[in-house]
């Protein structure tokens, strides 16, 4: 089975190791580890302030601190997202406070090399994947360190780039499809830009589980979708999907205000909107456990569109997808399967996550975007 629809290496790739300090063979180790030497120090790309045209800097930075539940990773590949685009430029920061410099990143494959003593799933040399949960993020690195419970074996299938590419992406629309949708066999669902990261993986979990998908690409992207399984492709640079589109279950939302207004319209009555660009609802702050006055910030935010949905019989839902190990196992069972592939666009080297980053923000990715890290 062919698992990349178009993957491209872009620039060589050197060695990442050359310069590690490392120190001699940590004595007393746990005898559930490999005999490893400790590293101190590891290359990575940090974010020293928020800035919309600032760039990551390459650093030393030191060795993840291992927890009790982690496991130390050892970075093969990790993908980017417009999510570290939106993080390093401060638009989360009153969600997400990191404590500058930090490393940026989201998506990572690799090798476990440690454990710590709490930790029952792993050993080292397991090839693992994961999304670090919010506030341990960092795969933009040669190590990361992360909680089991947010960690899957990588799916046997597939290579660390391709693994990469897959648990942010892969675990919005998990959440967003089959857990806050309950979307079944026989319904309707329309995924907006289908040829996009996440679009890519959820037009493939909708068709598992028995849906008729629509969605919106150019033309240059509309076989690739129809390759996916999407049932009816909207050409968005010549067509309004409102003006074609009717009687849905389902809409996963992924753009604008003015794109989320007009989705109420495909909806028939007890429709499911499902946003994962915005705007942020109380649900979210409780979830949160965020203070007042962003509750109450947020409730304003949201309230417009919470209203129009309630008074057209539908309903409105923000995601912000979380990480979690055991569903990603169960993504990994279904690209085991052959129920779902990675769709890549283009691949990096580390020296390179700068240029992988704007590339990504430009927005004319079709897939995920990836960086080799070793």
């Amino acid at each position: 089975m062919r698992l990349a629809t178009t993957t491209h290496l872009v620039g060589h790739h050197s060695a990442q190791m050359s310069n590690l300090a490392r120190a001699s063979h940590v004595h007393g180790a746990s005898s559930r580890n490999t005999s490893i030497s400790k590293v101190t120090t590891m290359k990575a790309f940090v974010v020293d302030k928020y800035n919309k045209k600032g760039i990551l800097r390459l650093a030393e930075m030191p060795e993840p601190k291992l927890q009790d539940s982690d496991v130390l990773i050892e970075i093969h590949a990790a993908a980017v997202n417009l999510l570290d685009s939106k993080v390093k430029t401060g638009e989360f920061r009153l969600l997400l406070p990191y404590s500058r410099p930090f490393i940026l990143g989201h998506d990572v494959a690799g090798t476990v090399v440690r454990v710590g003593p709490k930790v029952r799933k792993f050993k080292p040399g397991d090839d693992v994947y994961s999304r670090p949960r919010d506030g341990r993020i960092g795969a933009f690195a040669e190590f990361i360190a992360i909680d089991e419970a947010d960690v899957a074996l990588k799916p046997k299938n597939l290579s660390m780039e391709e693994a990469a590419s897959i648990p942010l992406v892969g675990l919005t629309a998990w959440q967003a499809l089959f857990e806050r949708a309950n979307l079944r066999k026989g319904q309707k669902v329309f995924i907006q830009a289908g040829s996009g990261g996440v679009g890519t993986f959820a037009i493939q979990l909708a068709k598992h589980l028995g849906a008729s998908v629509a969605t919106t690409a150019s033309a240059a992207s509309a076989e690739l979708v129809k390759g996916l399984g999407a049932d009816v492709v909207v050409d968005y640079r010549k067509d309004d999907f409102e003006k074609i589109l009717s009687g849905y279950d389902v809409v996963l939302n992924s753009q604008d205000a003015k794109t989320l207004e007009k989705s109420l319209d495909v909806l028939k009555p007890g429709g499911k909107l499902v946003s994962i660009s915005g705007p942020p609802d109380p649900d979210f702050a409780r979830e949160k456990g965020l203070n007042v006055v962003l509750r109450i910030v947020l409730r304003l935010l949201s309230r417009a569109i919470r209203s129009k949905a309630r008074r057209r019989g539908v309903s409105f839902s923000f995601l912000f997808m979380w990480a979690q190990g055991d569903q990603l196992s169960k993504i990994t069972s279904l690209i085991e399967s052959g129920a779902i592939r990675p769709v890549i666009d283009r691949v990096f080297p580390f020296e390179a996550t700068n240029e992988a980053l704007a590339y990504v923000e430009t927005g004319r990715a079709k897939g995920k975007v990836v960086i080799k890290v070793r």
